[in-house]
C-alpha cells in the first residue's frame, strides 16, 4: 500500500458555487470557508500528517472580491482556526508573500501561527497571495545577494530555500472546480505527485469524495521516473 503523508488541494469553484446557488460572492467564499474546517477534520480522521492548501494566488491579490476574501478572515478566520489549534492541535503555517496585505490580516496570521507553534497533530500549511513564480524568485535574489549559505549538493539545503521546507512532498494533490491545472502551485514540490482533478465546487467537496480519491490513490502503482 501506497504511504500517505501529505495532500495539496487547490479549492476551486466558490464564485461559479455562488452563482449557481444564486447567492453573493461573500456567501460563496463563506461556504468555502467552512468547509476547510470540514476538510481539516477528514484529514486529521485519516491520521495524515500534512495539508496544504491553496486558497489565494498571487494572480488574484489585485482581484475586485479580495475585498470580499478579507471581510471574510476578519469575521471567521480567528474563531475558526483557534478551535482547531486549541481542540485539534493543528499547527499553521501560512506561507506567499506579506507585502500589501492590511496589518489586521498580518496581525490575524501571525498570532494563529505563534499559538499552534507547538501543535503536532497536524501541519496545515496555507498558500495566501502565492505564486510559484515569486517564490522562485524571492529564493533567487537571496542566493545573488548572499542571503543564505547553502551546499547546492545537498537535498535539505536546497527544500529549505522553498515555503514548505522541510516537509515531504505531497503524496496526492486535489484540484476541485473543474480546470486541470496546477495554477503556479508549489511546483518544486509536485514532481512525482499523484494528481486528481474534480469537476466539484469547492464548496460542496464532502467526505465521501476525499476518501474516494484516497482510496484511488492506494491503488496505483507508484513509479519514479518515465
Amino acid at each position: 500500500m501506497n504511504k500517505l503523508n501529505h495532500i495539496a488541494l487547490i479549492l476551486d469553484g466558490n464564485k461559479r458555487w455562488a452563482k449557481k446557488n444564486k447567492l453573493s460572492n461573500f456567501n460563496g467564499y463563506t461556504k468555502g470557508f467552512q468547509n476547510i474546517k470540514n476538510l481539516v477534520s477528514y484529514t486529521l480522521s485519516k491520521k495524515i500528517s500534512n495539508l496544504t492548501i491553496f486558497t489565494l494566488s498571487s494572480e488574484n491579490f489585485n482581484r475586485s472580491s479580495i475585498n470580499v476574501i478579507y471581510d471574510i478572515i476578519y469575521d471567521n478566520f480567528s474563531k475558526t482556526f483557534d478551535e482547531l489549534v486549541k481542540e485539534k492541535g493543528v499547527k499553521i503555517k501560512i506561507f506567499g508573500s506579506r507585502k500589501n496585505l492590511p496589518p489586521k490580516i498580518l496581525d490575524i496570521f501571525q498570532n494563529i501561527e505563534e499559538s499552534s507553534l507547538n501543535n503536532k497533530n497536524l501541519i496545515l500549511s496555507i498558500a495566501f497571495n502565492y505564486g510559484f513564480k515569486d517564490e522562485i524568485k524571492q529564493i533567487l535574489n537571496k542566493i545573488i545577494t548572499n542571503d543564505v549559505n547553502i551546499k547546492f549538493d545537498k537535498e535539505k539545503d536546497i527544500n529549505n530555500l522553498f515555503f514548505l521546507g522541510s516537509l515531504p512532498d505531497p503524496d496526492i494533490l486535489i484540484r476541485t472546480g473543474g480546470h486541470k491545472r496546477l495554477s503556479n502551485f508549489i511546483m518544486y514540490n509536485l514532481t512525482y505527485t499523484e494528481l486528481f482533478f474534480t469537476d466539484t465546487l469547492w464548496p460542496d467537496f464532502s467526505e465521501k469524495e476525499f476518501n474516494s480519491i484516497i482510496n484511488q490513490y492506494f491503488k496505483i502503482d507508484r513509479k519514479y521516473g518515465l
